[in-house]
């Protein structure tokens, strides 16, 4: 694979060499194309090049490697995804998959004094990154997450670990899509689930561990223990090596790159590779576009009522003024819970107030980036200006505000982001929710700029 994507990166840099403005028109349109191909090419052979070095000594091919498994639910938002409720230990032997040390982030407790992360990110998200496991992914920077979380599992365990995965339910339901239903098959695991199916399949995992569970299991101890069950059963079935592989591969492929997984490696010389893409999951460096605008959301109503929020985020304005860029995100937000929410669904689901929430409500930290050396400008909400917290992260502009929605009420914002250098076309991250990202990030529908 090196020696292949070596020898077309080559060939595309020699393609490149040539001036077609010299060369007739016959002959320059099949050299643009060859191109356009051939960069491609090398793109994707550069990163099967970069696969191929790390899979197999991350996989265990030399000796046994051990992460931490991070299970994010969507259904109580962080930044990159969901709060992780459910860890576990993710041993690989010479490739072979096994789950044990299932655990959840309640078990973990609180950490006092927290861990320490840096003073830019403290300031945005506070020390409860540091403090509880339940927040380690408040902030979008699954570095900081991977690091804070495996100095918690340390200060508990004792246990030193190689690294930090990641993956949503909805990740889940693209492998089972690959592997086929799975059968719970544990008689524990089958008896808290007993009003839920007995098997698992890419239509109907989401619901059951988003939604289903909460309303039929009462006790949240017993949820952790389903939700690893479920986990186990999963994994147990990518391990079995009955998949088509390319079928698994797209599902995995189709997960990174709508960031619902994600990866951290302790080793220094493996981050560096995989801090090049979106898999690492970084907020700066080499996988970060020039003009990339990040919005995040994180939960403030303490339960698990964004399985019900359906959002979209939307570039309505792209202006130059005085040589500077101007580029307004539009985020819309609705909470589609019932009317009755609070009467219909569990109090575990609705948070039941204790939080200053009304049951039924949604309250959303949303957390915007700008490009590098840009600013924050102004925040609109529903046509009108209004007060935020204007930080930054690693020289970029980050704006924040907090939108609380009762059932059926819908809400914008809108983030004015100015002095921008870019002249990239914008690129929008979101954190992966229930939804299609595709569903979340629309087309931009420009404005005018006067």
């Amino acid at each position: 694979m090196e020696s292949a994507a070596y020898a077309v990166r080559e060939s595309s840099q020699r393609l490149n060499g040539i001036n077609a403005d010299d060369l007739l028109s016959e002959i320059a349109s099949p050299l643009k194309e060859a191109r356009e191909e051939l960069s491609a090419l090398s793109h994707d052979l550069d990163s099967a090049a970069d696969a191929a070095k790390l899979a197999p000594e991350m996989l265990g091919a030399e000796s046994p490697r051990r992460y931490l498994l991070l299970m994010q639910n969507n259904a109580e938002s962080r930044a990159t995804g969901g709060i992780p409720g459910a860890l576990a230990v993710l041993t690989m032997d010479n490739g072979s998959l096994a789950l044990d040390s299932q655990t959840s982030a309640t078990a973990l407790g609180t950490f006092a004094p927290p861990v320490s992360i840096d003073a830019e990110q403290q300031a945005i998200y506070s020390a409860r990154v540091g403090k509880f496991m339940q927040d380690v992914n408040l902030t979008p920077d699954f570095a900081t997450t991977a690091t804070t979380a495996l100095t918690m599992w340390e200060k508990r365990s004792g246990e030193r670990l190689d690294g930090v995965l990641s993956i949503d339910p909805i990740a889940l339901s693209y492998m089972l899509d690959a592997t086929g239903p799975v059968l719970i098959e544990d008689p524990l695991v089958r008896q808290i689930g007993s009003s839920l199916p007995a098997q698992l399949t890419g239509t109907n995992v989401v619901q059951t561990l988003l939604s289903d569970a909460y309303a039929k299991i009462d006790d949240p101890k017993l949820q952790d223990l389903y939700f690893a069950g479920a986990a186990k059963e999963i994994f147990g079935a990518l391990s079995s090596g009955k998949t088509e592989p390319k079928k698994l591969m797209d599902s995995l492929a189709r997960g990174v790159e709508e960031r619902r997984i994600l990866l951290w490696s302790a080793s220094p010389e493996e981050q560096v590779t995989i801090g090049q893409y979106p898999l690492g999951g970084l907020t700066s460096g080499a996988a970060i576009s020039p003009a990339q605008f990040g919005v995040y959301f994180n939960d403030g109503t303490g339960a698990k009522m964004d399985f019900w929020v359906k959002r979209t985020v939307q570039v309505t304005r792209d202006c130059t003024r005085d040589g500077y860029r101007e580029i307004t995100l539009k985020v819309t937000s609705t909470n589609t819970a019932p009317v009755d929410a609070a009467a219909t669904l569990p109090a575990y689901v609705t948070g039941g107030g204790v939080f200053g929430v009304p049951a039924g409500s949604v309250q959303t930290n949303v957390v915007t980036y700008g490009p590098a050396q840009s600013n924050i400008d102004t925040v609109v909400k529903d046509g009108n200006k209004i007060p935020f917290a204007a930080q930054r992260h690693g020289q970029r502009a980050v704006g924040s505000s907090t939108l609380r929605l009762a059932p059926g009420e819908s809400s914008t914002l809108e983030f004015n982001f100015g002095h921008i250098v870019q002249e990239a076309p914008s690129d929008i991250v979101v954190t992966p929710t229930t939804q299609a990202v595709k569903d979340v990030i629309q087309s931009a529908a420009l404005g005018s700029c006067e």
